[in-house]
Parts: C-alpha cells; sequence; structure tokens
C-alpha cells in the first residue's frame, strides 16, 4: 500500500521512511521502529493506519539496516543516537505529515516505544501519544514533561520494561497530572508484533489496538 520517500528533517537534511497514505487532510501517525529496524512489519502497522483512515510514516532510524538477530539489534540501537532522532527524523517526519493535512500523533514499539514517550517530551507537533513496551532514560526525556495525552500498553512478563518500571513511570505520569492512560497485559514483551512466535498474543494485540484506535479517535 505505501512506498519508500524521502523527507525532510529540521536541519536541513533527509531521512528515509515508509509512508502509507489514506487521504489529505486526515489524520496522521508517526510509526516508530523495534530495534530490529524498519522491517516488513513495521511498514505492515503503518498500511494497518491507513487501512484505519490515518497517513502514517515510519521513518528509517537505522538508515536501511535491518536484522533479526538480538545481538546485532542490541548493537544497533545502542549506536543509535536518541537526541538526533527524536529531534530530527523523528520530528521531521511530523513536519512531512502536516504537509499533508489534519493532526499528528506518534507511537511505537519496544526502542519505539521509548522514543514515542522521548517525542511526547521533545517534539512539538505531536498532538497524541501511543507507547508499546518501551520507557526512554529520565536524564534524556523525564516523563514528568509529557504535555500531550499518552496512552501506553506493557507486557506483565517483561524483564526489560519490567511491571516495577511501568510503575514509576505511571507514578512520575500521575503526580506530573498528565492526560495519561496505562494498560498492563498479561503477555511478554513483544506481544503485538505478530511474526514473533515466542512473544505475539492474538487477544491481548486486539485488544490493544481497539483502545488505541478509540484514543486516537478522541484525540487526533
Amino acid at each position: 500500500m505505501g512506498n519508500m520517500i524521502d523527507f525532510a528533517r529540521p536541519d536541513g537534511g533527509s531521512t528515509r521512511g515508509y509512508l502509507a497514505t489514506a487521504g489529505a487532510d486526515l489524520p496522521s501517525m508517526v510509526v516508530i521502529q523495534e530495534w530490529w529496524g524498519l522491517n516488513d512489519q513495521i511498514c505492515g502497522v503503518a498500511d494497518r493506519f491507513a487501512r484505519a483512515g490515518y497517513n502514517a510514516l515510519a521513518p528509517d532510524l537505522y538508515e536501511g539496516r535491518v536484522t533479526q538477530e538480538p545481538d546485532e539489534a542490541n548493537h544497533m540501537m545502542s549506536g543509535l543516537d536518541f537526541p538526533g532522532a527524536t529531534n530530527q527524523d523523528i520530528r521531521g517526519a511530523a513536519q512531512h505529515l502536516q504537509t499533508i493535512g489534519g493532526k499528528v500523533g506518534v507511537m511505537g514499539f519496544c526502542m519505539g516505544g521509548a522514543l514515542t514517550i522521548a517525542a511526547a517530551v521533545h517534539v512539538p507537533e505531536f498532538a497524541v501519544g501511543v507507547c508499546f513496551y518501551g520507557i526512554p532514560p529520565q536524564d534524556f526525556a523525564n516523563p514528568a514533561n509529557v504535555a500531550i495525552p499518552l496512552q501506553g500498553h506493557f507486557a506483565n512478563q517483561d524483564d526489560w520494561c519490567t511491571p516495577e518500571a511501568v510503575n514509576e513511570l505511571e507514578a512520575t505520569l500521575t503526580a506530573a497530572e498528565a492526560n495519561v492512560e496505562i494498560y498492563r497485559y498479561d503477555a511478554a514483551h513483544g506481544f503485538f508484533n505478530e511474526t514473533s512466535e515466542a512473544a505475539y498474543q492474538a487477544a491481548s494485540a486486539n485488544q490493544a489496538w481497539q483502545r488505541m484506535s478509540d484514543y486516537l479517535s478522541t484525540n487526533l
């Protein structure tokens, strides 16, 4: 449904990304990849948004690199310039979608979930954020500074975004009087990724999609 495009960054550079369009003047979503890279599964999420009536752009934060190996994925994520990805690639994607029309939201998974919260702190173009099992380092993006509606989906069986870390995140957001919804699922990290035989859980994924859809229809 979509295709790869080049879009401008605020610093004058450019980033490639996968764009799936639903039509002019419709709301839009920036879709942020997991640590695996901009793979077919993430492009499929963008296509799913387009079928649901949203323009969707998934920036290629790894510049074409994709892997299925956890060690390589961890290496690529560790080498990512998180401030640059947030303030240039992700913000550039938001600005590009604004040229199509409509409000713009942001969502992502794992690494992309952490970057979703970072974008909710640092990128003023976004109207709403939806985070799937990711939390950024507080010294880069303090959740207390989130100023837009934020919905979070987390797994109870997660040794990266642990239940304790999610409780701390929710407490920080609540203390800051943020507009936030946090949902927990009796599932593993990555439960939304239908290509993961080990983690995917259809019931939780479908429930999360419906909750997200309702939230976006209210806030975009």
